[in-house]
């Protein structure tokens, strides 16, 4: 498997930011939607805690993407000073 490039780990990383934003508005649009009932509470309680393991399992991936790609930056610096 050939590594990618930064451009590509950006991408990705901006990708999972924009999935990131979607799971936030479609869980705060069923929120609002949802009648209020005890019925309706529950399934609102559940869906901000799904919406909140969701997104912190992708920021930590963007996370750790981000490192990558910085360690990827500091070991071309590298090749580039030692090529001149």
């Amino acid at each position: 498997m050939q590594t990618p490039s930064t451009a590509q780990i950006r991408t990705a990383i901006e990708v999972l930011k924009k999935f990131g934003e979607h799971i936030n508005h479609n869980a705060d649009h069923l929120v609002i939607e949802l009648p209020d009932t005890r019925m309706g509470g529950h399934v609102a309680a559940r869906a901000k805690v799904l919406k909140i393991e969701q997104t912190t399992r992708i920021q930590s991936v963007a996370a750790q993407l981000e490192n990558w790609r910085d360690q990827l930056l500091q070991q071309r610096r590298q090749c580039v000073s030692n090529h001149v």
